[in-house]
């Protein structure tokens, strides 16, 4: 299980994250939101290691990663995709994939090793490929790949890694109405192992309706809603103060 306890950050005067409190089970995919500001990804940067808390702390399995810096984290357990790809540009589509599977094998991150006996690395690096549907851009640069497969090859090193927490932050955005579906049913593959977990902020409320067990809500830094979707999302407060959307657009969603 992931915690934050009383997770708060302060920037000189300001409280983005105020004193959140909140533990994410095994099996659920919990979607976070709220208006821009609100708060969501800061508190992904808290939970991640990206930024350190001014209070409060971020507990996985029981063991404290308040004093761990991102690297540690992630080692930990904690995979996070970003609003902005977070690739290495200029190695192809199998070398972003094969470092992040060497790494999970604790076989070290040297580039031009010879890896002839190595072929199970190999094999499960392209395997990753084909569940994210670019075994055919092997060879291709990161850098050349359009956004949208770039997201997708974002999410299998994210799967190559095997975290037991898998972050998402908005990880639809700048995508096309095309290439949206692909990300969606990988999230979905990923629901199917109960033992992850699965953090989503996301401001599209079909992709949150859809995919969510649970909604959490931000504001002003602070959790002001927590519970199911159906629930959350036809709290009057909620649809007008902070997804910014009128009850009816809520049924028409």
């Amino acid at each position: 299980m992931l915690e934050t306890r009383d997770l708060t950050v302060r920037f000189g005067g300001h409280v983005a994250v105020n004193a959140v409190s909140c533990a994410f089970a095994p099996g659920t995919l919990t979607a976070i939101v709220g208006p821009n500001g609100a708060g969501k990804t800061t508190y992904f940067n808290l939970i991640s290691g990206q930024i350190k808390a001014s209070a409060g702390t971020v507990a996985l399995n029981g063991q404290d990663l308040t004093p761990l810096g991102a690297a540690a984290r992630a080692q930990a357990g904690l995979g996070r995709a970003f609003q902005l790809t977070n690739l290495f540009p200029q190695l192809s589509v199998r070398e972003n994939v094969r470092l992040a599977v060497q790494a999970r094998a604790g076989a070290g991150l040297n580039l031009w090793r010879i890896w002839s006996d190595r072929r199970d690395l190999l094999e499960k690096a392209d395997r990753v490929l084909e569940a994210v549907a670019l075994a055919d851009k092997r060879d291709a640069l990161a850098a050349s790949l359009p956004h949208g497969d770039q997201r997708k090859l974002e999410v299998g090193i994210l799967m190559a890694l095997e975290p037991q927490v898998f972050m998402f932050d908005e990880p639809t955005a700048g995508m096309s109405v095309d290439e949206v579906p692909v990300i969606l049913n990988l999230i979905r593959q990923l629901k199917n192992d109960k033992t992850k977990t699965i953090l989503l902020v996301e401001h599209k409320m079909d992709v949150v309706r859809e995919l969510s067990d649970r909604i959490i809500v931000l504001h002003n830094g602070e959790l002001v809603a927590d519970g199911e979707p159906e629930t959350v999302i036809a709290s009057p407060v909620v649809q007008q103060a902070y997804l910014g959307i009128s009850p009816q657009e809520a049924e028409a969603a």
